[in-house]
């Protein structure tokens, strides 16, 4: 049964509960979400659940209908997220786990764990000990192979993947995995279920050759009554009549187990069809179902690979399979996971706050555009000239710096006093989860038509412009109708258009600042609709490696049910709570017509001084929202992108 706790009770009535439970042989399992606390309670139930809800301090009991409990989705609403040394299963992401079917040997484990991690993997994996069919295959190279297995993770910031196959290997393993995973051989060997479940860490946990997915689901209710609280399902393929692929993927699991678990699902394309020029494709397809990642076999020479060479992908499959992944992960909200920098990367420490950077290494802030951008200006301003500036070509390469260690932190545009909101820079934040604000700024911007030397404003027939660029000059532009107005993606990148195309017809909307960066003339200043135009910037980094010390503003995302005053309902309690909500935007949602996401700026109360204490003016809000809604879901997808200092410049 699930006991959803009242929100501030009391610690001895908590306790109380506790106790009560466990003498009646349940095992109690307390789970803490941003919207509620519940106790998890599992076992054979032997009293009546009225027992438990007269008890103090319990706001509603619900009995769990299926056989697998902490499986279900009635005992956890929320999609769980497994969290592997920094790297993060669950959620919108989409995480790749790579490398070959065993460990041979130092040098190609090394260069697997190399070429994988170059093109994107987040985790490493390797068999060390090898379930073969017949007893005369290669069997793995044992302890030796887990603990190069390690090394090879340790020398690219990958955590490990190994299979499990006897619970006698688990003392030669337990200080070198990350995460054990249990083969299809062994779904259904409880002992071992038992024994892995047992040592806390997370586990993968593979579809057996012919099991339903009841039965793969009670597998995992093993490991997790077991003791860990991490499992990761993953679907190989099962076995039918069919012989054209190894095995017969079944991706209809994948929104089937959506509806019945909370768990992270994974993927294994190789071992499913067995031939490598199938992998990539049924991949793709593997994203396109709602797969949270795969685990894909990849072999730096594949034809000398002494088990599964066949499917095992050339390390430039590979890469080319992942930048297809990015091409399709945003199509179906998702983003791909990036490993988290090595701490060796951000010089061993991290940072405070985002106005300070290790001694070891200079501040480094991406931002889309050329020299001469309004977001290089922004960074310039923003750290005093002490950061480095690293352009990027465009919104989506400026995260994806901050992601794989490129830069500490990344500025992007939000919203422009005359031409609105960056509505990309919206959808980005909600997409990567891996991402969040962790300062803002707000500029002047003045923009300025450049040309080439000696050109005249009767000479121009094609204006070049960021499209926030030409919006903002609307005015200006409206008094030369015949001009052709052309986008681009940044304003430094039309002056740097028109300075190489060396055509006295072409204008440049963008800072005067260009002129001299690119050696163009200024042929009219302040050509901005109204001089009262700035530009919001927010500073983003990566989540967790930040602690503002004094937020004064914060941004929450968040979604209201389809209902008459769902959406007022839930405003209500900024207020409530002293939060001054200073914004308020909505954007489609991917996949779902006519349902929105909804974007909150808040002003903090005054007088926080702290990130916790913020956090928890925010919370308590936030938390409020789901109460309302436990039985009919006026709040959904409720998160907070950032505690976070703001900046006004001239």
């Amino acid at each position: 049964m699930v006991i959803v706790l009242e929100k501030n009770i009391r610690d001895d009535d908590k306790q109380r509960i506790r106790n009560f439970l466990e003498k009646n042989s349940l095992r109690v399992n307390e789970i803490t979400g941003e919207e509620e606390t519940i106790f998890g309670a599992v076992g054979k139930v032997g009293i009546d659940p009225r027992e438990v809800e007269i008890l103090p301090g319990v706001q509603r009991v619900i009995p769990i209908s299926k056989p697998y409990k902490m499986a279900s989705r009635e005992f956890k609403r929320e999609d769980s997220v497994v969290n592997v040394r920094g790297v993060k299963v669950g959620g919108r992401r989409v995480s790749v786990i790579a490398g070959p079917c065993a460990v041979e040997s130092a040098e190609q484990i090394m260069e697997s764990a190399a070429r994988v991690a170059e093109s994107g993997a987040v985790m490493l994996r390797g068999g060390a000990y090898k379930p073969r069919t017949s007893p005369y295959a290669f069997q793995g190279m044992g302890e030796e192979g887990v603990r190069i297995l390690r090394e090879a993770g340790d020398a690219y910031g990958l955590p490990v993947v190994t299979e499990i196959v006897s619970a006698e290997h688990i003392p030669a393993m337990r200080d070198y995995v990350d995460v054990y995973q249990i083969g299809a051989r062994n779904m259904q060997n409880f002992e071992l279920l038992k024994k892995v479940g047992a040592l806390g860490k997370p586990v993968i946990l593979k579809r057996g050759l012919s099991a339903t997915i009841e039965e793969w689901l009670m597998a995992a209710e093993y490991l997790l009554a077991s003791g860990t609280e991490d499992v990761i399902l993953c679907e190989r393929g099962i076995r039918t009549y069919e012989r054209a692929t190894r095995n017969t993927l079944d991706l209809s699991a994948i929104p089937v187990l959506r509806s019945l678990t909370h768990l992270p699902i994974i993927v294994d394309p190789s071992h499913a069809v067995g031939v490598r020029d199938k992998v990539s494709p049924m991949s793709l397809a593997a994203i396109a179902a709602g797969a949270d990642g795969l685990i894909v076999e990849v072999h730096p020479c594949p034809d000398c690979a002494l088990s599964d060479g066949a499917q095992s992908l050339y390390p430039e499959q590979f890469e080319k399979m992942m930048r297809d992944i990015e091409v399709l992960a945003p199509v179906v909200g998702r983003s791909v996971s990036r490993r988290p920098v090595p701490s060796s990367v951000l010089g061993g420490q991290k940072k405070k706050t985002a106005e300070t950077s290790s001694a070891s290494r200079p501040l480094t802030c991406a931002y889309s555009g050329g020299r001469g951008a309004y977001a290089e200006q922004a960074i310039q301003r923003y750290y005093d000239d002490e950061a480095t500036a690293l352009p990027m070509a465009n919104f989506r390469e400026v995260i994806h710096a901050v992601l794989d260690g490129r830069a500490e932190y990344g500025m992007l545009p939000i919203e422009n006093s005359l031409a609105g909101s960056v509505y990309e820079n919206y959808d980005n934040l909600a997409l990567y989860e891996d991402i969040e604000i962790v300062g803002a700024v707000t500029l002047r911007i003045e923009h300025s038509l450049l040309a080439l030397k000696g050109a005249t404003i009767d000479d121009i027939q094609s204006v070049y412009s960021h499209p926030q660029g030409l919006a903002q000059c609307d005015d200006f532009l409206s008094k030369y109708p015949a001009w052709k107005h052309i986008e681009t993606a940044s304003t430094s990148g039309a002056a740097e258009l028109v300075a190489s195309a060396q055509d006295k017809t072409r204008a440049a909307i963008a800072s005067e600042v260009n002129a001299a960066i690119y050696r163009l003339q200024s042929l009219k200043t302040g050509i901005e609709t109204n001089p009262r135009n700035y530009t919001r910037f927010v500073v983003i980094a990566r989540s967790g490696e930040l602690v503002c010390e004094n937020p004064n503003h914060s941004t929450v995302i968040f979604t209201v049910a389809n209902r008459p005053g769902a959406l007022h309902e839930a405003l209500g309690l900024f207020m409530k709570h002293g939060l001054n909500l200073t914004k308020l935007e909505s954007r489609p949602i991917q996949g779902e017509p006519w349902r929105y996401r909804f974007y909150a700026n808040v002003n903090l109360p005054e007088g926080v001084a702290s990130s916790v204490v913020a956090a928890e003016h925010m919370k308590a809000a936030l938390a409020e929202m789901q109460k309302m809604s436990q039985d009919d879901g006026i709040v959904q997808g409720v998160r907070i992108l950032g505690l976070y200092n703001t900046k006004e410049l001239a």
